[in-house]
């Protein structure tokens, strides 16, 4: 039996998406879509062990990349009736955000006539209000579209703290602008900060003091200086690094998101350059600080925009190693990756 289409439903915030998964049987639709890549998946994450409380057992997950998609191949597994579970979760992933003509229509026909056992999670890396259409129109129709927004330099602290309270940690308005200064904007950043600091809370408020030593006492290996260090070009650095993160029990797939999203970054600004844009203007867009600014010039002189592309993909073929969907050693072909963005003469490695 076919489930009724709900009416149309307004995009919703990250925040307000647990408690509508709570409150109403498994959509048949979502859509998730923004820049901020640590609130698109913590609300892939609410759908995906939504799913999983309503029986979906079985989850399959679809790249959409550039070089072109097979939508026909992608609709006949749509309507594959499902052999190990009595529901799935099908993830379409598309980093662009923009499914093309053929994806479009693909999206459109689920919606209009979802099947009764499947439920479908399009995650969109990038959005404004060019990407939508008629396809997120029917997504949003028949279930949710969550917006994931941007969150501003003067929104952090209030995003931080709220952050903290909810993992139990009181801190002050000073502690709270230390910790903001130190992520620079990055969210991945500050959600890791905030899980170091839950391990290291005893119970007393924040103070700024406190804070800073805590930060002090987390800071010996993590994803931060990892990627500072390539975009300053210290591959020496870059090595010991990650072997100090791989010694402490890191695991790549953690790694990935923030070193992404740096590349993502590095490869927009480029493209900028390449262009002979207003790299200024680029920063802001970016949303990187003045104390980067010089790192990211420096990452830019040593490739050019092509190179940069490459990275991403490359980051790409590493997460799915680190996830067991390709074949091959995660820490050693992020160690090579990583060596690259330093060396242009590592980059003959990547290949390897």
């Amino acid at each position: 039996r076919r489930r009724p289409r709900p009416e149309r439903t307004m995009p919703i915030a990250p925040d307000a998406l647990p408690a509508r998964l709570a409150g109403e049987p498994l959509r048949p639709a979502y859509l998730i879509a923004g820049a901020e890549t640590l609130l698109v998946l913590e609300a892939a994450d609410a759908v995906r062990a939504a799913a999983r409380a309503q029986g979906c057992s079985e989850r399959e997950v679809f790249e959409v990349d550039a070089r072109g998609f097979d939508w026909n191949a992608f609709a006949m597994q749509v309507n594959a009736p499902s052999l190990f579970s009595a529901r799935r979760l099908l993830e379409l992933h598309l980093p662009t955000g923009k499914p093309g003509k053929e994806g479009a229509e693909a999206i459109e026909k689920f919606c209009a006539d979802p099947p009764p056992d499947a439920t479908l999670l399009v995650l969109a890396g990038a959005w404004s209000r060019q990407h939508g259409g008629k396809w997120s129109e029917a997504v949003s129709r028949t279930g949710h579209f969550v917006e994931v927004r941007e969150v501003r330099a003067h929104e952090l602290p209030h995003w931080l703290e709220r952050r903290l309270r909810s993992r139990g940690l009181r801190a002050d308005a000073g502690a709270v602008q230390l910790l903001a200064e130190r992520v620079q904007g990055n969210l991945l950043a500050a959600a890791q900060e905030v899980d170091k600091l839950v391990l290291l809370d005893d119970g007393r408020p924040l103070d700024a003091a406190r804070m800073e030593q805590l930060i002090a006492e987390s800071a010996r290996y993590d994803v931060f200086g990892l990627v500072d260090a390539a975009l300053n070009g210290q591959p020496a650095q870059v090595a010991r690094m990650l072997a100090g993160l791989q010694a402490e029990g890191e695991a790549v797939p953690a790694l990935m998101g923030m070193v992404t999203m740096e590349l993502l970054r590095a490869a927009a600004l480029a493209q900028t350059k390449a262009r002979g844009g207003n790299l200024a203007a680029e920063f802001r867009a970016q949303r990187v600080w003045d104390s980067k600014q010089a790192a990211y010039t420096r990452a830019l002189s040593r490739h050019d925009a092509a190179q940069w592309e490459r990275f991403v993909a490359e980051a790409g073929r590493v997460d799915r190693i680190s996830k067991g969907r390709l074949g091959g050693d995660a820490w050693r072909q992020l160690e090579r990756l990583l060596l690259a963005v330093a060396d242009p003469k590592a980059r003959r490695a990547l290949v390897a």
